[in-house]
């Protein structure tokens, strides 16, 4: 053999040795390609399974919810049947009712031993931000004013300096006289439908001074912000410039960020009208509005709060009301019922002044803020989502509060379409829309 021939076998040789490993390389990428198909099959595989076990388990919750609903129903039924569906009570349920009030009149302690109802829930201070259309301000019917006692303010318009003017003819206001009573055509609230979430309240007549409707209306509570309302009352008492200013201190908004409570934020230094801080311990239901008006009116929380029972006695509450502090913050000492709430409402809403607050929707104030550098504008989110909802009539004045003792509670003054005004007081309620729409339910239900 030729070296020629050697050369062209041992290239032949060669090609074949490259072709036997391109061989081999075509094997080992097809078995690559294959094990990764199987690896992308297996995760597919454990995707389809897991998604199937969240189906499973929202299934699963689905029907957990239904089942504990279900249970709540049955148990509200029963309930239901329990305090007789919201029919007019027997003669000895009217007299068992009667005697608890006059037992209360008399100095008892209503239920004093009973441990308030515990909630878990967040604060319901101050509400949220969302947009909601201008409205009117405080409505144009108003009830008749009492007497004026010294430094109550009794013009349209506050004005510097403004004190009503006296009668001198009267040596003393005349005393508060609003004693509502349970009759034969008293009800329970009412359990058809949606029914009422609220652990205690009452609905008032106000012109009959009859107990409407009630649930455990003498049971101790804690009244929470409610309390802001015999703060207003006694403040627009005992002063006389509207246009009068205080500084709030630093102190002030301490107490208030310490103690968690909600606030209409007057940052300290400010200078803030008397006016200012009355809309802004009821509208935001602001605590450092509520103790600015106390250290202006007695020059001390404390000092103030012996005023506010002092009123508690003259509006013949002392016997079942006690109040500790001017901004509702829990205290074991600090009680009241809804009952006493109501007779708080009533004679805050037969002070003008009071009454406009209270009734106001929003209300522009000259402090400026960071957020609002013209001035904070202060807004009173229960009447401004009520007011769109069928409550046969309008509601006037509200005051809302919250504490986990008590729940989100509410004490609100409406009138019906003939001009009639009712008196609502509720706590105990699971939110604060849950509230709302227990004012509402009540007002459908009783008034005409």
């Amino acid at each position: 053999m030729s070296s020629r021939d050697e050369i062209d076998a041992i290239e032949e040789i060669e090609e074949m040795d490259e072709m036997e490993e391109l061989e081999g390389m075509d094997a080992l990428e097809r078995q690559r390609i294959q094990r990764r198909r199987e690896h992308m099959a297996a995760m597919r595989r454990q995707k389809r399974r897991q998604e199937l076990l969240r189906s499973w388990a929202l299934l699963i919750m689905a029907g957990l919810v239904v089942l504990v609903l279900c249970v709540w129903g049955v148990v509200r039924l029963a309930a239901g049947h329990s305090r007789e569906g919201g029919e007019t009570p027997d003669s000895e349920t009217l007299e068992s009712f009667q005697a608890e009030r006059d037992s209360v009149e008399n100095g008892g302690q209503y239920a004093a031993g009973k441990e308030p109802p515990q909630f878990s829930l967040t604060p319901e201070e101050p509400g949220p931000e969302e947009t909601v259309p201008e409205t009117p301000g405080p409505g144009d019917t108003l009830a008749a004013p009492e007497e004026p006692v010294p430094g109550e303010m009794t013009g349209e318009e506050p004005t510097a300096g403004g004190t009503g003017e006296e009668d001198s003819s009267q040596g003393e206001p005349e005393p508060f006289t609003f004693n509502p009573r349970a009759t034969e055509r008293t009800l329970s609230f009412p359990e058809e439908g949606r029914g009422v979430y609220s652990t205690n309240g009452v609905l008032i007549d106000v012109e009959a001074e009859e107990i409407v409707a009630s649930r455990d209306p003498f049971q101790r509570i804690n009244p929470a912000s409610m309390t802001k309302v015999l703060t207003l009352l006694v403040a627009a008492e005992h002063v006389s410039d509207l246009q009068d200013t205080f500084t709030m201190t630093i102190e002030i908004t301490d107490y208030s960020y310490q103690h968690g409570c909600s606030i209409a934020g007057y940052g300290v230094g400010k200078s803030v009208t008397i006016e200012e801080l009355m809309y802004g311990t009821i509208l935001p239901s602001g605590a450092d509005a509520a103790l600015a008006l106390a250290e202006y009116v007695a020059g001390s929380q404390e000092a103030f709060v012996e005023l506010m029972n002092q009123k508690l006695e003259e509006l013949g509450l002392s016997d079942t009301a006690h109040f500790t502090n001017c901004v509702g913050l829990y205290d074991e000492e600090h009680y009241c019922t809804v009952y006493d709430m109501a007779i708080i409402l009533k004679a805050a809403s037969d002070n003008e002044l009071c009454r406009r607050v209270l009734s106001a929707r929003t209300f522009a104030t000259s402090v400026p803020s960071e957020d609002q550098p013209e001035g904070i504008l202060l807004s009173n989110w229960f009447l401004r989502r009520i007011e769109d909802k069928d409550t046969h009539g309008e509601v006037l004045c509200a005051k809302t509060g919250f504490v986990n003792q008590s729940g989100s509670c509410a004490a609100s003054l409406a009138v019906d379409h003939a001009g009639r005004e009712y008196i609502c007081v509720t706590t105990g309620s699971i939110s604060n829309w849950a509230c709302i729409y227990d004012h509402v339910e009540l007002y459908q239900a009783f008034l005409e």
